[in-house]
């Protein structure tokens, strides 16, 4: 019978500095797609496919491959993309270029971080097996910051690979038509971003202990350009994944906010409590949810900890503000009974803290009720980019699980808050 291992990683990402000229073209344009110095812009492709990281660019006469179409903004610069004239649908071919034209390829301001491993002697993604008793998400997290050496946090998720073990340092893998009987590799990509030191530390007790990979392992870390690092990558399944990655940039996802939906764990039943309503706790089966809830919560590292006041709510989020050091903001639109009594009240509380999270690019958990998730959810399925996403936040009751939790990523429009990625969190409790 084959056998199935199971991975995580991600394409870490980060803001690349400029050179002053490109900078102040940029500044000037509110434009980071693709520039020439005839002032001239061009705008490329929104569906890059594994191959599509290919951008035409004249550089001293030297000419590239290129995948031409329209871009409605680019995800890595921190203010908004002006609008401009498109002066042409396709790139200037190379036989009119002259030395004096340069073009800059799409993303060029941003970097991602690739790895050597001297074993297969390839440049890959940061990744590795999922450990007994550890999610996914969380062993994206720790390899990533073993690999790199550097702390970081979730973003959208990307995607996932599967391929023959044999094949570990092949640079072609076969993800289809390989024989039923033989032992793959699984592997799950999420974008991911570096976090401050101080992030770091009060994460720390939350997340649990990331140790560097020894030379062995990992001998050479580098950060390039998407289109430098296509080039790079040694493996077909990891340029699929960076292909991934530039869709979500086109979606805007360098720009998203983590909002994440808790719901509260498992309370005492109501009939058998003899206290009000509101000071119902949760029972040592909640308890272990909540407390095996916080590991998977340090992956996005919620800055903001918001919740209903009542008890049972304010329980499932306490131990991750006790070990990360963060207060918990009470919000009492988000009660059961206030909900009840004006559900608007609280859906205007929650967009708030929205409004809030983007404004201020603090990633937020909030912890809610039952019926009054059910009621942000009737909200929350409008400001979905796609109706499939909107599917994933369910309209049947009980909407989420007890002591789980949904992380949506949110980015600002013209048109308010948009909902790009949508996760399920669920604690591993054993």
């Amino acid at each position: 019978m084959s056998k199935i291992v199971e991975a995580a990683g991600g394409i870490l990402y980060r803001r690349r500095r400029l050179p002053d000229d490109v900078a102040r073209w940029r500044a000037d344009e509110g434009s980071s797609l693709v520039m020439t110095t005839t002032g001239k812009h061009h705008t490329s492709g929104t569906n890059a496919t594994a191959e599509g990281l290919r951008h035409t660019s004249t550089v001293s006469g030297t000419t590239q491959s290129t995948t031409s179409g329209a871009v409605t903004g680019n995800a890595a610069t921190t203010s908004a993309t002006a609008t401009h004239t498109t002066t042409s649908a396709t790139t200037t071919p190379a036989s009119t270029n002259t030395d004096t034209t340069r073009t800059t390829p799409l993303f060029d301001d941003i970097e991602v971080c690739l790895v050597h491993r001297p074993k297969y002697d390839d440049w890959s993604w940061p990744k590795g097996k999922v450990d007994p008793n550890e999610s996914h998400m969380h062993a994206a997290v720790r390899e990533i910051g073993e690999e790199t050496g550097q702390a970081v946090a979730l973003g959208p998720y990307l995607g996932d690979i599967e391929y023959p073990q044999s094949e570990e340092g092949s640079k072609q893998r076969h993800t289809k038509n390989y024989a039923p009987n033989v032992n793959t590799k699984h592997i799950r990509f999420w974008m991911a971003t570096a976090i401050s030191p101080v992030d770091k530390l009060k994460r720390s007790a939350a997340l649990g202990p990331v140790h560097r990979a020894d030379v062995g392992e990992i001998d050479d870390v580098i950060w390039l350009t998407p289109d430098k690092a296509r080039k790079k990558l040694t493996h077909s399944t990891d340029k699929e994944i960076l292909a991934l990655f530039i869709d979500r940039l086109q979606e805007g996802a360098a720009h998203a906010v983590p909002i994440i939906i808790v719901r509260h764990g498992k309370a005492e039943a109501r009939k058998s409590w003899k206290g009000t309503d509101a000071n119902r706790p949760i029972t040592p089966r909640g308890a272990a949810a909540a407390f095996a809830l916080t590991q998977e919560l340090a992956c996005f590292n919620p800055v903001r900890l918001s919740t209903s006041p009542w008890i049972r709510c304010m329980e499932t989020l306490e131990t991750f503000s006790w070990q990360t050091g963060r207060d918990m903001v009470k919000l009492d639109p988000l009660t059961e009974d206030a909900f009840a009594a004006d559900p608007q009240g609280a859906w205007d509380c929650f967009l708030s803290e929205i409004e809030y999270a983007l404004a201020h690019r603090i990633p937020t958990a909030i912890c809610m009720h039952r019926p009054v998730i059910g009621g942000i959810f009737n909200h929350l399925r409008g400001l979905c980019v796609s109706e499939a996403l909107a599917k994933r936040l369910l309209a049947k009751s009980p909407y989420m699980p007890t002591g789980s939790a949904l992380a949506m990523f949110v980015i600002e429009t013209p048109r308010g808050p948009r909902i790009i990625d949508i996760q399920k969190v669920i604690p591993l409790v054993y």
